[in-house]
């Protein structure tokens, strides 16, 4: 039986963004799969370099619309660091709380994206019930459901009340019994059981190489998590288990973010239980000073990290993100050994992928000059035509009207 080469995206049946899979497969089995990135390309890293750091802030906050609260402390850290602050208590268990309701925010929603991709939208209508309640407590505490713009430069921008804190105690209370159901049919529906088992499998040492990161590498048995190992905010004054899953499947990756949510909430009533009280904020410098930091944060996808390089001016001279989709991205190929076709949905958006926050521009040189080549739009739109005919795929019927760029 001859090998056949299937293009899935870059407009993608299963995902909402665009990116490129190339599958080879051998019947229904798939032998390997590349991807290519940078369909969607925003250029954020390029923009702070022309914006100031609190501009910045709200710039990287928008970097991927769930994990919000994750680009912006990690990048306010690395500014935070060079500057030399200290930060008040109070605004690090703030900053702490966020965190964690955006954790179950995102772990929520992957539950329920991963039931859609599986056909089991009852699901994804149950588990979207229960993330809007996180989502309006995010919205009563921080003024917005997706975007909080609860930071700034040396603590955040809002304090919270004791109404507010003891309303989040009952959305916990409420959300912990809804996860406790969620478990239960993990362990017991055996439909759900069978689907996952087995899908999406790459054991504990191929997770490590590959440089797995969050609940797709502790699924598979990889003991990490950088608010233990290296803990930022409030993480080093409160307990928590790390969990993780030896199946190193689909299945693992749904008990362990069962499993993290359970502790989540463990972790909101420490902190609303401890909060210490006190200023939310210091003053910081509008001009940082020269000097360089990287930030670690423990999104809910895994690690992310940021690197900061000041010169002394109101701008940055540059901002590097390493999302962990582009850490997990890798290890797709691997997990989509020998599965068959129809399970590359649920294996990629096990992950829990943003292709946004992860799509990087490919600089190209002219190996006989040695220097960089501009390419016209032209010049691209033919280069892409004669790559997928090279694959069987024509295109070059297609009309644009845009011949330049």
């Amino acid at each position: 039986m001859s090998n056949v080469t299937v293009p899935i995206g870059p407009q993608h049946p299963a995902l909402k963004e665009p990116e490129s899979f190339i599958v080879t497969l051998v019947g229904e089995k798939i032998l390997k799969m590349d991807f290519r990135l940078g369909y969607n390309h925003r250029g954020v890293e390029k923009a702070t370099e022309d914006r100031s750091y609190i501009r910045n802030m709200y710039l990287l906050e928008r970097v991927c619309g769930i994990c919000s609260h994750s680009h912006s402390t990690a990048f306010i850290q690395a500014v935070e660091e060079i500057a030399g602050l200290t930060l008040p208590p109070r605004a690090l268990y703030i900053r702490t709380l966020i965190g964690e309701l955006e954790r179950i925010h995102s772990h929520f929603l992957w539950l329920g994206v991963a039931g859609h991709e599986i056909g089991f939208d009852t699901l994804l209508m149950y588990s979207w019930r229960d993330r809007e309640a996180v989502m309006d407590l995010l919205a009563d505490i921080c003024g917005h459901r997706v975007n909080y713009g609860i930071n700034t430069i040396g603590g955040v921008r809002r304090d919270v009340t004791k109404e507010q804190l003891e309303k989040t105690l009952k959305v916990v209370d409420k959300l912990e019994e809804q996860t406790k159901f969620y478990i239960q049919l993990a362990l017991e529906e055996t439909t759900l059981i069978k689907r996952l088992s087995g899908a999406g499998y790459i054991s504990h040492e191929d997770a490590t190489r590959l440089g797995t990161v969050g609940p797709t590498a502790r699924a598979s048995n990889v003991d990490i998590d950088i608010r233990r190992d290296d803990p930022y905010a409030a993480y080093k004054d409160v307990t928590f288990k790390v969990v993780t899953d030896n199946h190193c499947d689909v299945y693992g990756r749904t008990i362990v973010r069962m499993g993290e949510l359970m502790e989540t909430y463990s972790i909101i009533r420490q902190l609303i239980k401890n909060m210490p009280d006190g200023p939310v904020s210091v003053k910081a410098p509008r001009k940082i000073p020269a000097g360089e930091a990287l930030s670690r944060y423990e999104a809910p996808r895994g690690e992310d990290v940021h690197f900061v390089r000041s010169n002394g001016s109101e701008k940055p001279e540059r901002v590097k993100v390493r999302a962990p989709t582009l850490a997990n991205l890798h290890s797709v190929a691997k997990m989509l050994e020998n599965n068959n076709l129809a399970d590359v949905p649920i294996v990629i958006a096990a992950i829990d992928p943003c292709f946004s926050c992860t799509d990087r521009m490919i600089k190209l040189n002219d190996l006989a000059s040695e220097q960089s080549k501009v390419v016209s739009w032209g010049d691209l739109r033919n280069y892409s035509v004669n790559w997928y005919r090279e694959r069987g795929l024509e295109f070059s019927h297609i009309k644009v009207k845009r011949e330049t760029i």
